[in-house]
């Protein structure tokens, strides 16, 4: 069958297939301009419904279309508060290897939001204590369930040639999963809008990781969306041809996916108001792509909040800014979202020393704000230095020498204000707390080494032996599992930054006050996403460190021939710092004891969780070179699939 007739043949199964050509797309245009999300009816099955704290749930499921001569209907939650009316409602998307989240959408429903929660992973949706066992999410003759369950062909990762799950019959982007679940979403608009207590006018969307690229991109062809806020996905592609990027993941695209599939070919299509919210070292959402894919964006639509040091999660003021942005832009609250910063990266200066000046929105009073810069071209493990930036005038200011002229420089800047009372206890979810402040981030800025020699920059920075001396807390670190006491982890980078690396040979040493006999399980995670070493997988060394109860401050040190790997394959203890990519702390943890890993339980901590005076003593500095790794796409692969079980971990470690 050539390919005309198999498109042709397609028409007849595909209940949205009113396609304009016989040729597969060849834009976002003509990829979407045969489906109408309203068109066919939904066939709306109700098959639980129960009341909890004056919220009325349901598990529902609709039909996203006939595909194949066979129905592809998606589950969901949804959830309202009883008795509302006129309701602003919020579609959520989750994320891979993730389900529906009945939490979501009831915790939106005490705001007084309708919200819908589709199940398009296919995996088990969650009660609580039970899984949902009626039916679930059935995709019929397609398959986009995450992980797959029946096509071993991954069409979420590129693959767009076509199979027996696949919508079309030539290669096609209708192919790529990415469409199907997107039909899905556009089909779980038009649920909202036919409920009765919805306003139709005023729905929102938002989605986590894989979720979040879906937000992004529904944004970008929806116009029934009023606001987005994609988290950790949606930062888009780099090609190689853009090599006037520093840093930043290039990957190679065919141009039928950077013009139906990508991220880059949604964006410019965008007009509601969308908040970014992602860490600074997300895997799934890479900041320097963000940087570069969104800076045409204008500030009057978008926002930005980006926790400093974190991976596929946020810090609570930042996580609230989701909130605040949908009592905006769903309910036309009196609060007002600050503007972007304004940020002004010199590099010509009288010392040669790069500064940064941000101006924020002073509409409501600020807090502080925290100038953030990185010399690292790698930014899933680059550590983000605190410039500590001075007030001046309406102004904040901060100094960012640098090491070499070899290596880019990237800035950005979060500003701090108050959260209004009234939002403070709305915050909860699972795995946060209330957060009395909330941070706008400005747009990420970089430069290149090229730009810093014709600047006539200076290298004036040099090596330090002390790392952190605990006057700032955890600032230089991000926190898991806090609310944990014999869990709690803080981790920071700030080892494999070229100014606190390990000089050859030393010792390190930092203090804390433990007030029970306990445990401290130091995690050093060496060569992470291959920095270091490319080629070479990442290990773990660690080592158990006892504590005595005391009130008193009491010293901990460690030496390289006490890290063991955790890999019975790297027998010989850790041979220098200068791999170190992170360094965690934490009463329990996973040890080595003749030649086996030995899982070790530490008590509830008790007394202040604090260090002091992280320091290096002895060695001597070798030359140090940070490199630009680049992985294969097997590599690759391999440590975005690690990196989304360890989310899926932390979630569940969450939600307890």
């Amino acid at each position: 069958m050539n390919r005309s007739l198999a498109l042709l043949s397609l028409c007849l199964l595909f209940s949205f297939g009113h396609l304009a050509a016989a040729e597969p797309p060849q834009s976002v245009t003509e990829l979407w301009a045969g489906f109408d999300p309203r068109m066919d009816p939904l066939e709306i099955e109700v098959l639980k419904e129960w009341e909890q704290d004056g919220v009325v749930c349901r598990i529902a499921r609709y039909q996203v279309g006939v595909f194949k001569g066979a129905p592809s209907r998606v589950a969901a939650f949804y959830a309202f508060p009883k008795g509302g009316t006129k309701l602003p409602a919020i579609l959520e998307i989750h994320g891979g290897g993730q389900s529906a989240s009945l939490n979501s959408v009831v915790t939106y429903a005490k705001r007084g939001y309708a919200g819908i929660s589709i199940n398009w992973g296919g995996n088990r949706m969650s009660l609580g204590q039970e899984n949902w066992s009626g039916p679930q999410t059935d995709w019929g003759k397609l398959d986009a369930t995450h992980p797959p369950q029946r096509n071993k062909a991954n069409h979420f990762a590129g693959s767009l040639a076509p199979d027996d799950f696949t919508l079309d019959a030539v290669e096609s982007p209708r192919n790529s999963n990415w469409f199907i679940v997107l039909m899905a979403a556009r089909r779980a608009i038009t649920f909202l809008e036919q409920q009765p207590e919805v306003d139709a006018t005023r729905i929102g969307a938002h989605g986590h990781s894989m979720g979040g690229k879906l937000t992004t991109n529904l944004a970008g062809i929806d116009k029934r969306i009023k606001a987005a806020v994609p988290s950790c996905g949606g930062s888009g592609d780099l090609l190689e041809s853009e090599a006037v990027v520093p840093g930043g993941s290039r990957t190679k695209r065919t141009p039928m996916e950077l013009a139906c599939v990508s991220d880059n070919a949604y964006i410019p299509l965008i007009t509601c108001p969308v908040l970014w919210l992602s860490p600074t070292n997300d895997f799934h959402a890479h900041i320097d792509n963000m940087a570069w894919n969104w800076r045409n964006l204008p500030d009057d639509r978008v926002r930005f909040s980006i926790s400093p040091h974190l991976n596929h999660h946020h810090a609570n003021e930042h996580a609230i800014t989701e909130y605040l942005w949908f009592e905006q832009h769903l309910k036309g609250a009196a609060f007002k979202m600050p503007q972007t910063p304004q940020m002004v990266l010199e590099l010509k200066t009288a010392g040669g020393v790069p500064r940064v000046t941000v101006t924020p929105d002073d509409s409501q009073p600020v807090q502080r704000v925290d100038i953030y810069y990185s010399l690292d071209p790698h930014a899933l493990t680059r550590f983000w230095r605190d410039a500590k930036a001075v007030k001046t005038g309406n102004h904040w200011q901060a100094e960012c020498p640098v090491m070499n002229l070899e290596q880019p420089i990237f800035v950005f800047a979060n500003v701090v204000y108050e959260t209004p009372t009234q939002y403070r206890t709305g915050s909860q979810k699972a795995g946060q707390e209330r957060s009395d402040t909330f941070a706008i981030s400005s747009r990420v800025l970089s430069a290149g080494p090229a730009q810093l020699q014709v600047a006539k920059v200076k290298a004036t920075d040099r090596p330090e032996r002390t790392i952190d001396d605990g006057a700032r807390g955890w600032h230089d670190w991000y926190l898991l599992n806090w609310g944990h006491p014999p869990l709690w982890t803080a981790t920071t980078r700030k080892l494999k930054d070229a100014k606190w690396r390990g000089p050859d040979g030393a010792t390190l040493h930092f203090e804390v006050k433990c007030e029970s006999d306990n445990q401290l399980v130091l995690t050093f995670n060496c060569n992470a996403w291959g920095a270091m070493i490319p080629g070479k997988p990442a290990v773990d060394y660690t080592v158990a460190k006892k504590l005595s109860a005391s009130k008193d401050w009491q010293t901990v040190s460690v030496q390289l021939s006490e890290l063991i790997a955790i890999d019975s394959k790297v027998p010989a203890p850790l041979a220098n710092w200068q791999t170190v990519t992170e360094f965690s702390i934490c009463p329990s943890g996973t040890t080595m004891k003749d030649g086996q890993k030995v899982k070790m339980d530490g008590k509830a901590w008790q007394g202040p969780r604090e260090i002091r005076n992280l320091r290096w003593e002895g060695g001597e500095y070798s030359q140090q070179k940070t490199v630009d790794a680049v992985l294969s796409p097997e590599e690759l692969q391999k440590n975005f699939n690690d990196a989304i079980k360890k989310s899926l971990e932390q979630e569940k470690l969450d939600s307890k």
